[in-house]
């Protein structure tokens, strides 16, 4: 089996960002519907998906973990103009529609497990059907780290596919890197993965576990390729990282070791706490045992398209009403 695991919030409020200047509120909310639907309905055609999982999220447990986690997306919203809570607004009213139309007139899964993200979601999923294939549809750049031979993630706005050989265009046609001038590949996820651990999130307020870390070392002090290199065997240059100490500007004191393996539980997808995780399995396994059988998914789909005036997508309401219209019918490990 072949699934499309949708980033639902991220791939409906990346138009909010990418639309143009002088885009009224209805255009950008279009562009979102546009976006989200497309961007789906274009993976399906080009690799063949089998079945589509939209993932929503939930109160993240991360907050009760460390308490900075995104505190500053809070300041952002109330430091919002008139007009710009007005068009919020209007967006999460169009959100929680599509939410409730994908959810109760199509034969789509829909997970949300209210103690996770969408992010908790998709790696579990794809953790629970290791013998399928899996698309992440997202532009968030928190998934490279699961990419493998059977995981890949297709990013709607610029149509590319990026695998563990590299980037390709909707046509699969390798992309050029402008700089290279060669095929765009992408370095060591799990490195990649380490690298963040390292140096924290800014967008998600997840702090650094050692400031200023150099990625390539010196003749005097080890980088981070030289650390990960030596990860296994836990050898010089691992400890050589890992039980720095540093001071923050409030004069507390920091191991990195201990900074780094509360960063990997925040950032880390297969780092989940233990009770968070079966939790996290247990919605999937409740939500894909819910056996839908909505009928007559085209007309319902042409009503919602009527409602938001997708004229582009309604001329091509029988490809969309295809993948709406199928229900899971795929195994669950251990299930």
């Amino acid at each position: 089996m072949k699934y499309a695991l949708i980033d639902t919030m991220n791939t409906f409020f990346r138009a909010k960002h990418i639309a143009s200047r002088n885009a009224d509120t209805w255009e950008k909310i279009g562009m979102a519907l546009h976006l989200t639907l497309g961007s789906v309905n274009q993976a399906v055609r080009n690799y063949g998906v089998d079945h589509v999982v939209f993932c929503l999220e939930g109160r993240s447990w991360r907050k009760d973990f460390y308490t900075p986690y995104k505190a500053t997306r809070k300041v952002q919203q109330q430091d919002m103009t008139e007009a710009e809570q007005e068009e919020s607004e209007m967006f999460w009213e169009t959100y929680e529609s599509l939410i409730k139309f994908l959810t109760e007139k199509t034969n789509v899964t829909v997970l949300r497990d209210p103690n996770a993200e969408a992010d908790d979601c998709i790696a579990r999923f794809a953790a629970l059907h290791p013998d399928d294939e899996h698309i992440i549809i997202s532009t968030d750049t928190d998934y490279l780290q699961l990419l493998s031979e059977s995981v890949h993630m297709y990013n709607g706005v610029n149509r590319q596919l990026i695998t563990i050989d590299g980037y390709f265009d909707d046509k699969g046609r390798p992309v050029i890197d402008k700089k290279t001038k060669e095929h765009k590949t992408l370095e060591d996820p799990q490195f990649l993965l380490f690298e963040k651990c390292m140096r924290g999130d800014t967008s998600d307020n997840v702090f650094s576990a050692y400031p200023g870390v150099r990625k390539k070392g010196s003749k005097n002090k080890t980088g981070l390729l030289e650390a990960y290199a030596d990860k296994d065997k836990g050898g010089f240059n691992w400890n050589n990282i890992m039980l720095q100490r540093w001071t923050d500007h409030n004069e507390v004191e920091h191991r990195v070791r201990d900074d780094y393996e509360r960063n990997r539980t925040l950032i880390d997808l297969t780092a989940q706490p233990i009770a968070f995780r079966d939790a996290t399995d247990n919605c999937i396994k409740e939500g894909l045992n819910a056996n839908k059988n909505v009928a007559q998914v085209g007309v319902h789909f042409m009503r919602f398209c009527g409602k938001y005036e997708l004229n582009r997508i309604s001329d091509q309401a029988d490809s969309y009403a295809k993948w709406l219209n199928t229900s899971y019918e795929g195994k669950l490990i251990n299930a």
